[in-house]
């Protein structure tokens, strides 16, 4: 079967196109994570909030797109789990499970999961699809992360989205275009080689 044909096969993801095996998975997991806790190491920090700009959303819904939704939650279990237990590798090299930040981690398993089920239907192969699909799994890391950050910080709802949504809407409009540019052209890769 030549690239081409499983770079258009539905319910194929990018991580469909090495050869599947049990070391595969472990690899993909383990390294999504990896670059999920890699990716939090850049942080900006926002002037009133506990939450800084990191590269971990970004990180976290490329790994669920390219992996699919089984392994891109694992992926993202082991972040949360390892972080949680004491990896340094969640933003600014802190771990935890009580941070005002947590939230966000969680909102990123949902966000991957999602994406990455989406994608299996087609949704990471054109710019529109890839729009709303990053548009998707960045509300649900808000959905969740906004209101972890309010009950977990004491502010109301309306202060957390102040502090935790709304300076982040612009960084994540950027993310979202560079996925639109990255995923597609590395389907159009693939299908070429």
């Amino acid at each position: 079967m030549s690239t081409a044909s499983v770079s258009v096969r539905p319910g194929t993801v990018l991580a469909d196109l090495l050869p599947a095996s049990r070391v595969r998975d472990i690899a993909l997991v383990v390294g999504g994570a990896t670059l999920t806790g890699l990716a939090a190491q850049i942080a900006v920090p926002v002037p009133g909030s506990p939450v800084p700009v990191t590269g971990q959303t970004f990180a976290a819904l490329l790994v669920g797109t390219a992996l699919g939704a089984r392994l891109g939650f694992l992926s993202l279990a082991v972040y949360a789990l390892a972080g949680a237990a004491g990896v340094p590798w969640f933003a600014n090299g802190t771990s935890g499970a009580f941070g005002a930040s947590f939230g966000y981690v969680l909102g990123m398993l949902l966000a991957a999961t999602v994406v990455g089920a989406l994608a299996r239907r087609g949704a990471d192969r054109s710019v529109l699809r890839t729009a709303g699909a990053m548009a998707l799994g960045s509300a649900l890391i808000y959905a969740v992360g906004v209101p972890y950050l309010a009950l977990s910080t004491g502010m109301s709802f309306g202060a957390a989205v102040a502090a935790g949504l709304t300076p982040f809407l612009i960084g994540d409009a950027l993310k979202a275009v560079l996925a639109m540019g990255l995923l597609p052209a590395a389907w159009k890769l693939a299908g070429r080689s």
